[in-house]
């Protein structure tokens, strides 16, 4: 059985300017802004929410189909991923389209200009669950991706009987406020940062006693607080793992959906899987880029143990066999 991944693979071209961007912009001149920075560095980084979740996920040795596409310049992203054990077979890869990208330029005080380029990621409705080996798919996350390809999926996983967590979170401006009831009605875990959870209850005019009637499971993450999973009536505090260092947030969230899945997958109690989350998700906050770390079963039960703890599921985790899933 396997999980499967949707969402965006992206490249993220990070630069840093040594200065302060306000100091080069004419505020009476706003109305026809014409400037350029010459930054000193860039890092090129392979990135996305599916992407990263995959990468995190077969760290874990967690079978993960990967549904997402991709254009002409990412054939080195695929076979990095399928080398560490992603079955890249959903992945859909565009001659014509080169791969969604962002460019973000950081000046001295954390300012930060952006774009995003979707490219092919505007193509990925073409991809569905039913030309995939949708009997072996136990569950499905789909996380941001092209918006008309998220209310897709969410229709093929309830058509399909495939559970599925829903995570719009950057796409929730994008999607319709019926299309996120409806996907939050037929999801089994509805999961959001807690400032994305403010906004889809504005946007869906849902109160929290409302959304939480329509899912069976939610989760909100809230950074240095941790997280909480609202299950069956009970609300479980999931405290977040110490790092030894912080390099970059970037990614820390699709970690922790990797980690939390990995639990899933394994059947152990919400208290259990929501720490693994928290010790996956340190590894890439202590990490500049979203895939440079690495980690593997062993290491993540040592670090649990050191931060929450023993508990017997850790003895499972270290010791299963991958074939058993």
């Amino acid at each position: 059985m396997t999980v499967a991944v949707t969402g965006s693979m992206a490249f993220d071209y990070i630069m840093s300017f040594p200065d302060e961007f306000a100091k080069h912009i004419l505020p009476d001149q706003i109305q026809r802004l014409s400037v350029s920075f010459l930054v000193d560095s860039m890092r090129r980084e392979r990135g996305g929410t599916a992407g990263n979740i995959a990468y995190n996920l077969a760290l874990l040795d967690q079978p993960a189909l990967l549904m997402a596409t991709v254009g002409q310049d990412a054939p080195e992203y695929i076979a990095g991923l399928q080398a560490r054990g992603v079955d890249v077979s959903g992945v859909l890869q565009l001659s014509d389209e080169f791969t969604a990208s962002f460019f973000v330029s950081t000046d001295q005080t954390n300012n930060q200009i952006a774009l995003f380029y979707t490219g092919a990621m505007a193509k990925a409705g073409r991809i569905s669950f039913a030309n995939q080996d949708y009997q072996k798919i136990k569950l499905a996350i789909i996380s941001p991706n092209d918006p008309w390809a998220m209310v897709k999926y969410a229709q093929e996983c309830h058509d399909l009987r495939i559970p599925y967590i829903y995570d719009p979170s950057q796409q929730i401006p994008r999607l319709e406020a019926e299309d996120l009831v409806r996907g939050i009605e037929g999801a089994q875990i509805l999961m959001l940062n807690d400032y994305e959870y403010e906004m889809i209850k504005n946007k869906t005019g849902l109160s929290e006693a409302g959304i939480k009637a329509r899912v069976e499971t939610l989760i909100v993450t809230q950074g240095e607080k941790g997280s909480f999973i609202h299950s069956e009536g009970h609300d479980i505090h999931i405290p977040v793992a110490k790092p030894n260092r912080i390099a970059d947030p970037t990614g820390v969230g699709d970690a922790y959906r990797a980690g939390l899945i990995a639990g899933i997958m394994r059947g152990y109690p919400w208290e259990v899987a929501g720490r693994l989350g928290s010790v996956t998700a340190v590894y890439v906050l202590e990490q500049h880029g979203t895939q440079r770390h690495t980690y593997n079963r062993q290491l993540v039960a040592n670090r649990y143990r050191d931060h929450f703890g023993h508990t017997d599921e850790l003895d499972d985790f270290v010791s299963f066999s991958p074939e058993s899933i």
